[in-house]
């Protein structure tokens, strides 16, 4: 069983945010601040569909398990966030992360962008272990605006 990663299409919406949904609570990601309240959660195709953004979904047997993706980092010039990227349990250790973030990766560089900033929080170890993987640097302090003031953990990449 091989997985697909492919760009969001209108019909991937309602799965994207089940995945968003049932993944952050399992890290206690749920409670103000977190992205799970984000206004965009319910219509992710829409949200990226923007100028400067892209967002990708991974399949496993032509069902929607993950997804992730960039768009502009508010208050920092030339710097992109990887945002939303999840995954269900059932799609975890098969390689898809480091996948995804090669594919977010060349779509920032694509765009324009020449840096790369993420947020995550204590607990979501592996997801910090992929990161320092594709060599994004922990630093000490949130960057731009990204209204998650739940986060504690910051990472930042120069593409």
């Amino acid at each position: 069983m091989s997985f697909a990663i492919r760009p969001i299409e209108p019909r991937d919406d309602a799965a994207v945010a089940a995945i968003i949904r049932a993944v952050m609570p399992e890290f206690g990601a749920d409670g103000p601040g977190f992205a799970i309240h984000d206004a965009e959660v319910g219509a992710m195709y829409a949200a990226y569909a923007r100028p400067g953004c892209a967002y990708f979904v991974v399949e496993l047997d032509r069902k929607v398990l993950g997804g992730g993706g960039v768009a502009p980092l508010d208050g920092e010039p030339d710097t992109c966030e990887l945002r939303k990227m999840y995954f269900l349990p059932e799609l975890r250790g098969r390689g898809a992360g480091d996948a995804l973030i090669r594919v977010c990766m060349d779509a920032a560089r694509k765009l324009g962008y020449r840096r790369c900033y993420l947020e995550t929080l204590t607990g979501m170890d592996a997801a910090q272990r992929l990161y320092e993987r594709h060599e994004f640097a922990r630093i000490p302090a949130a960057l731009g605006n990204t209204g998650h003031f739940s986060c504690n953990r910051f990472y930042l990449l120069d593409l």
